[in-house]
C-alpha cells in the first residue's frame, strides 16, 4: 500500500530561536519513499542536518521572530502486513546481549529503572521470560493506564505515570520500556507516524505515536502498549532511550506551538 505521511506545525517566536527538529523518516524507510519528506519552512530559512548518535536523521534552524510554518508531505510505500509477533522469540542472557544494546538495559529520563525495580519483579517475575514477558508487561500496562490527551505532561516519567495510572501513547510506551528494563530485556522508545490503517471508526485527531522495541532473540520486535495489538502502517522517525532523545522539535529559546498537525492516510488508487 502507499500512505500519505505529513505534517504542519507553526510556531511564534519573540525573537530569533536556534531550533532542532527530528522529523524526518528513519534512514531504514528511506528506500520505500516514493516522494521524500521534505521539509518546507515559510519563510524560508537555511536548514543543515547531521546524524545523532542514535542514528536519526535531524535538522537544524534558526527560526524568524514572528511565525514560522514548517510542514512536509510525503509518499511511503509500505507492505500492508501488521506488526511482526514471534511468541517463541527467547530472551538473550545479559551476558550474551550485544554490546550496543546494553545502553537500552539502563536507567534514562522518563524511564527510572531503580524506582521501578520492586514493582517489575512482583508483577512479572513468575512470567515466561522472552516474548511471553514482554507481552504481559504490555497487558498490564494497557489496563493500568488510562489514556487521555487532558493527561499529557512533557515531564511526566515512567514512575510517575505507574502511581498516576493515566496518561498518552508516550507515558504507556516510558512505563513498559522501564519495565522491560527492569527485568533485563533491551528495550527502547519510537517515535513516529501511525495512522488508523485497518481499525473501525470513530478516529480521533491524528498525532505522532509513541511506541517501543524490545530486543529478543538477536532481533528488535516492535511492541506498543498503549493499542496493545498488532497495526498497520508504523514509519518510524527516531529511536532514542525515551521521548527526551526523539523529541520532534528542541528549541533554545522562548517560542510558542500555535498550530500543530499531522497527517497518515492511506492512498487509495482507482481503477
Amino acid at each position: 500500500m502507499k500512505i500519505r505521511i505529513g505534517y504542519e506545525l507553526v510556531y511564534d517566536c519573540p525573537q530569533p530561536t536556534p531550533m532542532i527538529l527530528t522529523l524526518s523518516v528513519h534512514y531504514t524507510r528511506v528506500s520505500d519513499m516514493i516522494i521524500p519528506d521534505h521539509m518546507i519552512a515559510n519563510p524560508p530559512v537555511p536548514v543543515t542536518a547531521y546524524r545523532d548518535s542514535f542514528g536519526n536523521w535531524c535538522s537544524r534552524i534558526i527560526a524568524p521572530k514572528g511565525l514560522l510554518t514548517l510542514s512536509n508531505s510525503a509518499l511511503i510505500r509500505d507492505s500492508g502486513l501488521p506488526d511482526i509477533v514471534v511468541p517463541g522469540a527467547r530472551q538473550t542472557p545479559v551476558t550474551e546481549l550485544p554490546d550496543e544494546t546494553l545502553m537500552f538495559l539502563l536507567g534514562s529520563r522518563y524511564c527510572e529503572t531503580d524506582r521501578l525495580s520492586d514493582a517489575a519483579w512482583k508483577l512479572f517475575g513468575q512470567s515466561p521470560p522472552g516474548w511471553p514477558r514482554v507481552q504481559a508487561i504490555c497487558d498490564y500496562v494497557h489496563r493500568h493506564i488510562t489514556f487521555g490527551y487532558e493527561h499529557a505532561r512533557h515531564t511526566k516519567t515512567a514512575f510517575e505515570a505507574f502511581h498516576e495510572k493515566a496518561g498518552v501513547c508516550r507515558d504507556y510506551a516510558h512505563l513498559a520500556i522501564a519495565f522491560c528494563r527492569c527485568m533485563n530485556i533491551p528495550a527502547r522508545y519510537c517515535t513516529g507516524y501511525l495512522g488508523d490503517i485497518g481499525m473501525p471508526p470513530p478516529y480521533g485527531p491524528m498525532d505522532f505515536a509513541g511506541w517501543f522495541e524490545a530486543y529478543l532473540d538477536g532481533t528488535w520486535y516492535t511492541f506498543d502498549a498503549r493499542n496493545n495489538m498488532p497495526r498497520i502502517g508504523r514509519v518510524l522517525l527516531a529511536r532514542g532511550r525515551d521521548a527526551a532523545d526523539v523529541a520532534i522539535s528542541n528549541t533554545f529559546g522562548p517560542n510558542t506551538l500555535k498550530s500543530f498537525k499531522v497527517v497518515t492516510d492511506e492512498v487509495v488508487e482507482e481503477g
